[in-house]
Formats: C-alpha cells, sequence, structure tokens
C-alpha cells in the first residue's frame, strides 16, 4: 500500500502556500487512494535537506499525478521525476497531469517533448464562505449525514450514479476509517420512500481550513428536482460550521455534459484553474 499519509503531509503544507492552486486536496488522495480498492501503482518522494519536497504517482499503465512544493518547482527535480516516471512504465503513451497555473512544471513537460493533446481538463473551483445558511430541501425530502446503518446505502447510491463503479462496501468501508474522512461530512438527500437520493462527500483540511467536495452524485429516479444543488449546499454549511473558510471541486470540462461545471458555478464555486493532461508519445 502507498504511503497516502506522507503524501497528505506535504500536500497540506503545500495548500498552506498556495490555496486552490496547489495539486491536490488531501481529500482528494484518499478518495483516489481507499474508495476503489489497490490499484497498479507506484509512489516516489524527493527530499531536500532531510525533508519531503515532492512526490510522484504513477498509475499505470502510464499516468503520473505529482506535488512539489513551490521552492523545488526547478528543472532539476522536474527531470529526477519524469525520468523515473518514464522508466517504470512500459506504456507507450505517457500522461502527465499538471496545472494550468504552473509554468515551471509546463515548460519542464514542453521541453521533453510533452504537448496537449485535447484531452479535457478539470476545471478547479474555489468558493469563500461568507454566511453559510442551512439550506431548505423538498418536501417530504431529509438532509443529514450518513449514520451507522447506512454503508450499503450509500454504496449503492455512489455505484447506479457513476455506473460501473469499482467503489464496494469493502473499499467505502476501508474509507471511513482513513483521515480526513468524517461522516458527519458524508452528506445525503433521504427521499420521502426512504431511498438516498444524492449525496455530496465533504472533506476538511483543518489545518488550512479549506474543504473539498468529492464525489458528488443524484440517483436518476431523482434528478431535476435541485438536490444536488442543495446536498452541496448542505455540504458547504457543514464545512463552515467546522471552520473552513474556503473549498475547492474539481470538475471535468465536457462540453457534451455542462451540467456538473454549471451546477457549481450556480451554488457560488468559480473556476481559478486547470488541471490538465499533457500527452508524449514513445
Amino acid at each position: 500500500m502507498i504511503d497516502v499519509g506522507r503524501m497528505q503531509a506535504l500536500t497540506q503544507e503545500v495548500w498552506g502556500l498556495e490555496g486552490a492552486l496547489a495539486p491536490q486536496h488531501i481529500g482528494d488522495l484518499a478518495w483516489q487512494a481507499f474508495s476503489r480498492g489497490p490499484g497498479d501503482w507506484k509512489v516516489r518522494f524527493w527530499k531536500r535537506g532531510g525533508r519531503d519536497v515532492a512526490w510522484g504517482w504513477i498509475q499505470r499503465p502510464g499516468k503520473l499525478g505529482c506535488c512539489v512544493h513551490p521552492a523545488h518547482r526547478v528543472e532539476a527535480l522536474f527531470g529526477e521525476l519524469l525520468d523515473w516516471f518514464e522508466s517504470e512504465t512500459a506504456s507507450e503513451e505517457l500522461v502527465v497531469w499538471t496545472l494550468s497555473t504552473d509554468a515551471a512544471m509546463l515548460g519542464a513537460l514542453e521541453r521533453r517533448g510533452y504537448v496537449d493533446a485535447g484531452l479535457e481538463p478539470m476545471a478547479i473551483h474555489r468558493i469563500q464562505f461568507g454566511a453559510e445558511p442551512a439550506p431548505a430541501v423538498c418536501a417530504g425530502f431529509r438532509l443529514r449525514t450518513v449514520e451507522p446503518g447506512d454503508l450499503a446505502a450509500r454504496v449503492d447510491l455512489h455505484r447506479v450514479v457513476w455506473d460501473p463503479s469499482r467503489v464496494t462496501t469493502e473499499t467505502y468501508a476501508e474509507l471511513m476509517q482513513v483521515w480526513p474522512y468524517r461522516a458527519d461530512l458524508d452528506c445525503v438527500v433521504e427521499g420521502p420512500d426512504g431511498r438516498l437520493a444524492a449525496y455530496c462527500l465533504a472533506w476538511l483540511d483543518e489545518a488550512n481550513a479549506a474543504g473539498e467536495l468529492e464525489p458528488v452524485g443524484t440517483h436518476p429516479d431523482f434528478r431535476r428536482l435541485g438536490l444536488a444543488a442543495t446536498v452541496c449546499r448542505f455540504a458547504l454549511h457543514r464545512l463552515a460550521a467546522h471552520g473552513a473558510m474556503q473549498a475547492v471541486v474539481y470538475g471535468f470540462v465536457d462540453p457534451a455534459n455542462r451540467g456538473p461545471k454549471l451546477l457549481y458555478e450556480w451554488i457560488g464555486f468559480r473556476e481559478v484553474s486547470r488541471a490538465l493532461r499533457l500527452v508524449k508519445q514513445r
């Protein structure tokens, strides 16, 4: 198993310096690493002065995510990171995630022959909190957070929304034991018939007073009732009540499915950056 806690420690430090322009949130790392079970992964850390300053996460066959401390975004370290990535995967297509606002990383990738091949970017949206009122919900529905007996229903809802999905009761149960998961931030809408109709899983980085929404979904039987917006507002209200001053949410920019981006902007998020996938063919 990869050392997610160590990855989160550096990610949290970078968030403290860059806020929403940091490449990940600690909650996103937990979700990616635990919600879908083990993957074909490899992680490496780089140290300077006895402290972690970078990590790279290969998800085979050929995808790299990384986090580099802003004081160490220099050509030499990028070179080590990319040398390691290219030597550790046999894929003919290499894909590296980087931010549109990270000029140093973009330059290093372009000099190594990586190009923007037109793959859908992921928009990073941020909202800064004022007073976050508790939202109202449609008559007959109830806003609440996940309770001990909800595991199977919570997983079933996710799997219906994201079919096909690798999330199972076993992987979600493991996720629920991992920092910084909190059941009191796992927000759901319960329908009149007792079924879970929509959800928004919120994550809180207490050190940086920063939340994240990941993931969000509505059961097909309950769409077009405004439940996604309502449960997201409920999650933001819960985050604010626990000390968060801002939150982020990520979403693919898909011209054929503009719904998620429009939803987040409707409830007050604004795009601040994009995560791009640069590609190199070998």
